[in-house]
């Protein structure tokens, strides 16, 4: 039979499986068509869908706010990679990365959206808070002013998306003790006062990092029935437990935290 100009193409390949009334036409990527064919020709169009389910990955974006060099990209490179930067690099508008974590009873994309603390970027956050589904609100425990402002980035979560998000204030760089300006009890009294998640972390020492994901994890759409011993093991981020100052890498963003 005639196929047309789609007989050309290289990077294609097709069967038509005719039916009485209708032809269907499968395509394969070039991985697809090397591999191994179950038997002669191409599978029908039954066999070939039933082997590759498709399921929904449910997806969940986050952002991460805060004034700059709180340590929001620092706290994302070490959950991401296990890494962190000792050189400072002001994080440039936004950020994006993605990590599938595996709970307990399905499997999640998250969307970690990282924005810049400068107030010449103000302007772009607002339509990044707007469809997020958890916003971290990261200040710095060795700067008092940076904890101070988180009132009014929690502030302007709940003008875009109102109640409709899950929010956790995050206290970095725990490892600063002799610089802290913020004890943690100031910080679950503010969580407490403005009704959201607390945690401290640090992202140079590795600290309660994969504890804050396990945090979000629980507390997303779906969760809130598993036990608290379950949550403990919702989150396979294959991170190694560190010790002692990380060694540093290189990246195209962050902040040294």
């Amino acid at each position: 039979m005639q196929i047309g100009p789609l007989q050309n193409r290289k990077d294609m390949c097709y069967k038509a499986v005719r039916k009485p009334t209708l032809e269907v036409f499968l395509f394969r990527s070039p991985r697809i068509r090397d591999q191994p064919r179950r038997s002669e020709g191409f599978f029908s169009a039954s066999a070939y869908f039933a082997m590759a389910p498709v399921s929904a990955l449910a997806k969940y974006k986050l952002v991460f706010l805060g004034d700059q060099s709180v340590g929001k990209t620092s706290i994302i490179t070490r959950f991401m990679y296990d890494k962190f930067d000792n050189t400072y690099q002001a994080t440039i508008g936004i950020d994006f990365l993605s990590k599938t974590m595996y709970l307990e009873d399905r499997t999640v994309r998250l969307q970690l959206w990282d924005t810049a603390g400068q107030e010449r970027f103000r302007s772009l956050i607002p339509s990044y808070i707007r469809d997020s589904s958890v916003a971290v609100i990261v200040y710095d425990v060795a700067s008092r002013q940076t904890f101070l402002n988180t009132a009014k980035w929690i502030e302007e979560v709940r003008t875009e998306r109102g109640s409709d998000v899950i929010i956790v204030l995050v206290g970095n760089k725990t490892d600063l003790v002799e610089k802290r300006q913020v004890s943690i009890e100031e910080g679950e009294a503010k969580a407490r006062e403005l009704n959201v998640m607390f945690i401290e972390t640090s992202a140079k020492a590795g600290f309660n990092i994969k504890a804050l994901f396990r945090k979000i994890a629980a507390a997303l759409p779906g969760m809130e029935t598993l036990s608290s011993a379950k949550q403990e093991d919702m989150v396979d981020v294959n991170l190694k437990s560190t010790t002692g100052s990380a060694q540093s890498q290189p990246q195209s963003s962050g902040c040294a935290c």
